[in-house]
C-alpha cells in the first residue's frame, strides 16, 4: 500500500508569518510618530501591539511549520525598530530630552544594546537552551518602558513632576544593561511545569488573566517590573553555587 502523498502548501501560507512582522514594524513605525507629535500613551499602545504581533509571528511560524532563515533576520530587523528606536524615541520625547546629553545618549544606548542583544541571540539560539534567555529580551524591555508611560497617572503629581525623570534616567540605563548581560531570564517555551500541573498551571494564569485585565495601566507595569527583577534574582541567588546551597540548606531546614 503506497503512502499518501503530502499535499502541497499555498504559497499565501508562507507569507502569514511575515505580514505579522509587518504589521508589528508598522506599529513601531507608528509608535515613533506618536512620540514625535507628543501623544505618549499612543506611542506606548502601539509598542505593546508591536509585542503582541511579534508574539503572533513565531507561533504562526511554527504551528504552519514555515519557519525561515528570511524570516528570522526580517523579525530581529522589525524587533530593533519595535523595541529599539520606539521605545528609544519615546523615552527621550517624554522625560529625557530635559537631560540634554545625557538623556539622548541614554536613549541609544538603549537602541544600541538592543541590537546587540538581537545579534547575540540570533548567533546563539541554535546552542542554548530554549528554557532561558541569556539577558533580558527586548520585546520586555520595550513593554516595561510603555507599561511606565500608561503607569504614570497612578503616581501622585508631585513624584511624577520630581522624581519621574531620572528614575526613567536610571531605569533606561538599568535596562540597557541586562539587555546586554548574562542574567537567565525564563522564556516560557517550555511546558513541562504546566503538563505535570495543568490544573493549577490554569488556575494561575486565569487569576493572573483577571488581576491585570482588571487594571491594565497598573498592573500591568508591576508584572513586566517584577519580570525585570526575576533575571537577577534567579542568576544571583539560585543559578549561583553558592545560591543554591543555601536553597537547598534552607529546604532542609523546612522539612
Amino acid at each position: 500500500m503506497s503512502k499518501e502523498k503530502p499535499l502541497p502548501r499555498h504559497k499565501g501560507v508562507y507569507i502569514l508569518p511575515n505580514l505579522f512582522t509587518t504589521a508589528s514594524l508598522f506599529l513601531g513605525f507608528l509608535g515613533m510618530i506618536y512620540s514625535i507629535e507628543g501623544q505618549f500613551e499612543y506611542a506606548a499602545l502601539c509598542i505593546l501591539g508591536s509585542c503582541l504581533f511579534d508574539g503572533l509571528d513565531g507561533k504562526v511560524a511554527r504551528l504552519t511549520n514555515t519557519t525561515s532563515e528570511f524570516g528570522v533576520q526580517f523579525d530581529s530587523l522589525a524587533d530593533l525598530v519595535a523595541f529599539g528606536a520606539a521605545p528609544g524615541l519615546l523615552m527621550y520625547q517624554w522625560q529625557l530630552s530635559e537631560f540634554g546629553t545625557l538623556g539622548l545618549m541614554a536613549s541609544f544606548l538603549l537602541v544600541a544594546c538592543g541590537a546587540l542583544r538581537l545579534a547575540r541571540f540570533n548567533v546563539q539560539c541554535a546552542v542554548t537552551s530554549k528554557k532561558f534567555f541569556i539577558g533580558l529580551p527586548i520585546p520586555a524591555e520595550a513593554s516595561t518602558l510603555a507599561c511606565l508611560v500608561l503607569f504614570v497617572p497612578y503616581l501622585p503629581p508631585q513624584f511624577a513632576a520630581d522624581v519621574l525623570p531620572t528614575a526613567s534616567l536610571v531605569l533606561v540605563y538599568v535596562l540597557s544593561f541586562l539587555m546586554v548581560s548574562t542574567m537567565r531570564y525564563a522564556s516560557f517555551k517550555e511546558y513541562g511545569f504546566i503538563k505535570a500541573h495543568p490544573f493549577s498551571s490554569m488556575v494561575t494564569a486565569i487569576l493572573l488573566f483577571v488581576m491585570v485585565a482588571s487594571r491594565p495601566k497598573m498592573l500591568g507595569f508591576i508584572f513586566f517590573l517584577g519580570y525585570l527583577v526575576s533575571g537577577p534574582v534567579y542568576t544571583l541567588f539560585i543559578l549561583s553555587p553558592r545560591g543554591s546551597k543555601l536553597l537547598r540548606e534552607s529546604q532542609k531546614e523546612t522539612t
